[in-house]
């Protein structure tokens, strides 16, 4: 990095070591929001599209005959067949299961669940998967009362995969806050999530990326010069955070000092990672932290 004076009059910092040094004592152990834990609408929205199958299928709640009403169901209703893999928590319409290994000879067996017109033998199948699953025992015995409700359990379980990119976009969202206070006082506008292309349409300026899958999270336009920022969250340490550090600093080489590259990274990730935070650190021109955020840092930079 370029110690610079705005580090003193901003952070108290007399130069790069005390500044690198105020990233690390400063560092954020959590940017959890509200919206980490469950997307309501995407799990009410998933249910609507299932909510009249699922209904149907509660006739089969309580039923001492299940196999003969369970396969007459699908007789009558075979859209209902699409419905059953979201019992079992999956939106997999196609299986391919290991149903014996004890002989040390491995059989497996195809479960496709996106017939319309299913056979006798198709119907034996689906009958063969919900017993196996234990879904016939579930309804069999009125452990569960409705299949919808039950099933917004299961999609609410289903949405807590989507968490880590939830934490991504929650910093995402923390740094625009920043961005957009400076380019409304400023007069200045900015792109999120914004590839090469996106960038020459709306700002005519070619830049250049590390990977044709290059976003860059924000790209400010500061009077026709650009200033790009990628931003990330680290809770805990590993080899992704290490290759993290490598990948902007190769980045910053990339764009070449002709844009203003500035990274915005937290957590205590980097706690027990920093030494290659510090290589880029000390590659970099701008590696910067929530706390500097705060400190309005990022004023003095544009």
């Amino acid at each position: 990095m370029k110690f610079r004076s705005f580090y003193n009059e901003v952070l108290g910092c007399k130069n790069e070591d005390e500044v690198f040094n105020y990233l690390i004592e400063n560092l954020k152990s959590s940017n959890t929001l509200w919206s980490y834990f469950v997307n309501w609408d995407k799990v009410f929205g998933n249910i609507k599209k299932l909510e009249i199958g699922l209904n149907l299928l509660n006739y089969l709640i309580g039923k001492d005959d299940f196999d003969a009403e369970f396969k007459n169901l699908l007789r009558e209703n075979p859209k209902l067949i699409k419905i059953l893999p979201a019992l079992v928590v999956s939106r997999n319409k196609k299986f391919k299961i290991l149903v014996d290994f004890n002989n040390r000879n491995l059989k497996y067996k195809d479960f496709d669940f996106t017939l319309k017109t299913p056979t006798e033998k198709d119907l034996d199948k689906y009958l063969e998967f919900v017993n196996n699953t234990g879904l016939k025992d579930l309804i069999v015995s009125k452990k569960i009362k409705n299949l919808v409700d039950y099933t917004i359990g299961v999609e609410a379980g289903l949405d807590s995969n989507g968490r880590k990119n939830r934490s991504g976009h929650s910093m995402e969202d923390i740094v625009e806050v920043f961005i957009k206070d400076i380019c409304d006082k400023k007069g200045y506008s900015y792109l999120k999530e914004a590839n090469a292309k996106k960038i020459k349409e709306c700002f005519d300026i070619n830049v250049p990326v590390d990977k044709s899958s290059r976003r860059y999270d924000y790209v400010v336009n500061v009077n026709g010069e650009l200033v790009i920022f990628e931003v990330n969250f680290y809770g805990g340490g590993g080899s992704k955070i290490k290759s993290t550090a490598g990948e902007y600093r190769n980045l910053y080489d990339v764009l070449d000092n002709k844009f203003k590259f500035i990274w915005v990274t937290d957590g205590l990730g980097w706690k027990t990672t920093a030494r290659p935070l510090k290589e880029t650190f000390e590659h970099n021109e701008y590696l910067i932290s929530l706390a500097m955020l705060e400190k309005g840092i990022l004023n003095a930079i544009i």
